[in-house]
């Protein structure tokens, strides 16, 4: 079994409706519940289908979704205009430069994905306790936390993402219904009261069974993060229960680190101890658009499909920040492991060259320099590949999405005992995440509690083929704890959220991006949610 929940499309259609502002159901080709009285052996299959929403969340249908907005409008990777295109109508330099609106997919596939996977939450639920669904009542309050951590999982996202947003729980509403508007604080208390409830009726069970779905560990794992940016969402930091969360996790002994880091983004990577909760990925079953993995193809160029044996050819695109590449120890493993960089060759050692621009005869080597995000060659920056590229891959990837592993457990801890005062556990504990990465010179893996306080080696500022200007980091504390995590976690589908923690996402400089306002923190409300409720009220800034 590679993955759990492909078995669903044949067992049943359960239409996912776009936006809580459209809660009526009339498709007729949906399988209702008067319709569908499923057996005992249905109930794994029927509580899958929500955890199907994870995958276009992450990714969205055109890809732009939570990883794509968290990378491109960071600090760490960027789609720069390329010989062959990667304009699409501005959009991706509009992220890099904060310039984004209303009507940006971005906003409406993160917003879209996350109410279509509450949705589906709400329909088992009501399906539930209504007695279409068959479950025994020692079976039953299990089955239920675990649809309500998941519908929790997905209000974590629009809390993250949009602040201030509908509580939608039942399912069984009038037609044509249009939710009220939740405050920023409101949704948090909600979540934080969803997890805490219902987290200690999960499972503690870590294999195949709950392997791609909320068992105890992982929904502690998602209440840490919620405590981790307690502070961005309400105001009042709580470190001190981001500490428990995480110490929860560690003393269930479910998990440890990997021997190499590798092994966590591995093609076959659902048998690793590290990860907590992942979002699998079949490029069998996941081969269409809408729900493929399409990392290789969007970082390589085209002459690379003889790098891999491809069965298409790449289309080149994101890449790193030399800004980003800039802060890593040279002897750091995860610099030559995670980034695809110098010279390229095809699969039998043939040097290749470039075909595209001011390069193509040229051989094709990514160096770390980048002119601009309206400007590129092919050989401009390091390309991803911390996620294995397997030979003859498809479209699609099958690498599983660590959404939640432990190193992340471990960091969360150091963090917030660096910021409670317990700079010793902090430093203990990234040394302990530091120590694979530096294997050939271990002194380097140890990390002091006076380096975490120490600045960014971050170089903030301008640095484009326009302008180079260099911006003060004195202001960022524990900067070189933001360091830490860039290095561990670059592209996870992160950096965003780490930044606006630290301060740094609306206030410093790089490549061609400026601070373009404190309120984007936030992205928009999509203008067709806005159009379909009219009790939604835009986010500051955006109106």
């Amino acid at each position: 079994m590679k993955k759990i929940y492909y078995i669903l499309s044949g067992l049943i259609i359960l239409t996912v409706l776009n936006s809580c502002t459209k809660l009526d159901d009339k498709n007729n080709a949906t399988i209702v519940a008067s319709q569908f009285k499923p057996g005992a052996a249905d109930v794994a299959a029927l509580i899958g289908v929500p955890y199907t929403n994870w995958r276009t969340l992450e990714l969205g249908r055109s890809a732009n979704a939570i990883w794509r907005t968290n990378e491109i409008s960071s600090d760490e990777t960027v789609i720069p205009r390329r010989p062959n295109g990667w304009v699409d109508g501005g959009v991706y330099q509009r992220m890099h430069y904060h310039t984004w609106t209303a009507d940006e997919d971005n906003s409406y596939q993160i917003w879209t994905n996350a109410y279509a996977g509450i949705t589906n939450c709400n329909r088992l639920l009501y399906q539930i306790d209504g007695g279409l669904i068959p479950i025994d009542a020692t079976t039953k309050p299990q089955v239920e936390a675990e649809l309500k951590v998941l519908r929790a999982s997905f209000y974590y996202v629009l809390c993250d993402f949009f602040g201030n947003v509908p509580i939608v729980t039942k399912f069984d509403l009038p037609a044509k219904f249009e939710p009220t508007q939740s405050t920023r604080k409101e949704l948090y208390d909600f979540i934080i009261s969803e997890l805490t409830t219902s987290v200690p009726l999960l499972s503690t069970t870590t294999d195949a069974t709950t392997y791609g779905r909320f068992n105890r560990w992982a929904g502690e794992a998602l209440l840490a993060k919620m405590y981790l940016n307690a502070g961005v969402y309400t105001g009042t930091p709580d470190w001190a229960n981001c500490v428990t969360a995480c110490n929860a996790v560690i003393a269930s002994g479910a998990y440890t680190l990997e021997a190499v880091q590798a092994n966590v983004f591995a093609t076959e990577n659902e048998n690793s101890k590290e990860i907590i909760f992942a979002i699998p990925f079949d490029n069998v079953y996941t081969a269409d658009g809408s729900t493929a993995w399409t990392l290789h193809m969007e970082t390589l160029e085209p002459e690379n499909q003889a790098t891999y044996n491809f069965q298409n050819s790449p289309w080149g695109g994101i890449c790193a920040i030399p800004q980003f590449i800039n802060t890593f120890d040279a002897a750091d493993n995860r610099l030559t492991a995670n980034w695809i960089q110098g010279q390229q060759y095809t699969a039998s050692g043939t040097i290749l060259i470039g075909s595209l621009g001011a390069f193509t005869g040229k051989p094709l080597s990514y160096i770390n320099s980048l002119p601009g995000v309206d400007s590129s060659e092919e050989v401009h920056g390091f390309r991803l590949g911390k996620y294995q590229i397997a030979q003859g891959e498809l479209v699609g990837m099958s690498n599983d999405f660590p959404l939640f592993r432990y190193a992340d457990i471990l960091m969360m801890k150091a963090e917030a005992s660096l910021r409670s005062g317990d700079a010793a556990t902090a430093a203990t504990l990234v040394s302990q995440v530091r120590l694979r990465s530096f294997l050939n010179n271990p002194a380097k893996a140890t990390v002091t509690a006076a380096q975490l306080a120490a600045p960014t080696v971050y170089d903030y500022g301008l640095r484009n083929h326009l302008t180079t200007t260099h911006n003060t980091v004195s202001d960022i504390q524990y900067g070189r704890m933001l360091d830490e995590l860039g290095w561990e976690f670059a592209q996870e589908g992160r950096r965003r959220q780490d930044l606006i923690r630290f301060g740094v996402f609306t206030t410093k400089s790089w490549l061609s991006h400026s601070p373009n306002g404190a309120y984007r923190t936030l992205l928009p409300i999509p203008t067709s949610a806005l159009h379909t409720n009219s009790n939604l009220k835009q986010n500051t800034g955006y109106n």
